[in-house]
């Protein structure tokens, strides 16, 4: 940044700007710990000697336990692509209309949970269900370890309820599945061959309300060798619908590439099988009683309504930590 012609390139700058500031977020607390735990070492000895101030050194040991937690938190999310933005990628699975309304609630969850933790969103194609609900739908969402901590949702989600599309008032269990992949910082390091690719256009529609556009410009990518589709309809340029497009496709080769290198993110990729049961990581039961189960890690509540509500934080630390400890174990064995 001390370079004389730092700003002669403002693209360029403002990825070191954003650099540093993550490097920031990840020393300054670590600095702060080091002097709080000084301070911790002169207030233990003045407690020793003084009752009045053995109330001050609890409230000290409290504030510094609490931002160690947080501390190691952030040390979970050190993965190369944690701290980019995330597309999460909803499917509607075994279960017909059930399951595409159970899509809709999921989006609808991951929206209210982005919005709980000051991430922005982007709603890049939704496709809606015959009867009701969504197919299908991809949300992107803008913002510091976005991908980092939304990464364990990758997986089918599992839903038990009486159905509001049932006149006989029956318990139903529907099936959705998420994929969530890091967005590229630089789409250009996975290499898309014009010649590999079938575009189609075609017009938007469904749910999805002011997110999604109704006109002519939605796209369609399919990338030939392997299959993999994607479409975006955000905007009401095509151009900037196949732009987005070709970023998603980039970041979903991406991640299968990386998974190689990954048995967590292979198995959730390439033997995901079907969307349905055997396959969940989590379980919301809405009937006969109230409780959302992430099978992984084992933790649970009975607020449901909190957790379709945005209320993700203790499965996505659990699972952190969960995955932190098996990587440790698996080091360990190695060595």
């Amino acid at each position: 940044m001390a370079e004389p012609d730092f700003w002669s390139n403002r693209e360029a700058a403002q990825g070191v700007l954003a650099e540093l500031k993550v490097l920031r977020n990840l020393l300054e607390p670590f600095d702060a710990i080091l002097a709080g735990l000084e301070d911790l070492k002169v207030m233990a000895e003045l407690a020793s000697e003084d009752a009045a101030a053995e109330a001050e050194f609890g409230k000290h040991l409290t504030d510094l336990q609490a931002r160690l937690e947080k501390f190691e938190f952030h040390q979970m999310l050190s993965g190369p692509d944690d701290r980019n933005n995330a597309y999460v990628m909803l499917h509607a699975g075994a279960g017909g209309t059930e399951s595409c309304d159970w899509t809709e609630m999921l989006l609808r969850m991951y929206l209210r949970y982005a919005d709980r933790n000051g991430y922005k969103t982007e709603i890049v194609e939704a496709t809606a269900g015959e009867e009701a609900g969504l197919r299908r739908a991809t949300l992107r969402v803008i913002g510091p370890w976005a991908y980092g901590n939304l990464k364990g949702e990758i997986g089918v989600h599992r839903l038990v309820r009486i159905s509001p599309f049932d006149a006989n008032k029956r318990r139903h269990t529907s099936f959705a599945s998420a994929d969530v992949i890091p967005e590229l910082d630089d789409e250009g390091e996975v290499e898309i061959k014009e010649e590999d690719l079938k575009v189609d256009t075609y017009r938007s529609g469904g749910a999805g309300g002011q997110h999604v556009n109704k006109t002519e410009s939605a796209v369609r990518v399919t990338h030939l060798p392997t299959g993999i589709i994607v479409q975006c309809q955000v905007d009401r340029s095509q151009h900037k619908n196949r732009r987005m497009a070709l970023k998603m496709l980039a970041a979903k080769l991406h991640a299968i590439k990386e998974s190689k290198r990954n048995d967590m993110i292979a198995a959730a990729y390439d033997s995901k099988g079907e969307i349905a049961f055997g396959y969940q990581i989590r379980s919301y039961v809405l009937q006969p009683y109230q409780l959302v189960k992430d099978l992984r890690t084992d933790v649970e509540t009975g607020n449901v309504e909190a957790v379709l509500d945005g209320d993700l934080d203790r499965f996505i630390e659990a699972y952190l930590r969960k995955n932190m400890a098996d990587q440790q174990r698996k080091g360990a064995a190695k060595a």
